[in-house]
């Protein structure tokens, strides 16, 4: 019989990936919050969003350190999926953060030209 090894990089990787999960659910909630010029909210809940990024970061630098001080791990799909999901998330954090300033200008404008 074979005998079946728990990976170590999947507990990191579903850190990350409930990390960078967490972000997108603030971040979805920013822009509601945008679309009903609750600008303060939506900051805050943008401010969340980054930390839970910042966190997933964290996980996933620990095992890219641990790799550079000779550790080696095991091939893991997941831990690979969860990369790609903290880039795209961290990638729409940016993207997001640009739209609500965007739309804070275009706000004051409107109200300067009522």
């Amino acid at each position: 019989m074979c005998e079946i090894k728990e990976n170590e990089l999947v507990n990191v990787a579903m850190q990350i990936i409930l990390h960078a999960g967490d972000a997108r659910v603030k971040m979805e909630g920013a822009v509601k919050k945008v679309k009903q010029f609750d600008f303060e909210k939506s900051e805050s809940l943008m401010a969340e969003a980054k930390e839970c990024i910042r966190q997933a970061h964290v996980a996933q630098t620990e095992v890219i350190q641990n790799e550079a001080r000779g550790v080696t791990y095991e091939p893991c799909f997941l831990f690979t999926h969860a990369q790609d999901t903290i880039m795209t998330i961290n990638s729409e954090v940016n993207l997001i953060q640009e739209m609500i300033e965007l739309f804070k200008i275009l706000n004051e404008k409107i109200e300067q030209n009522k």
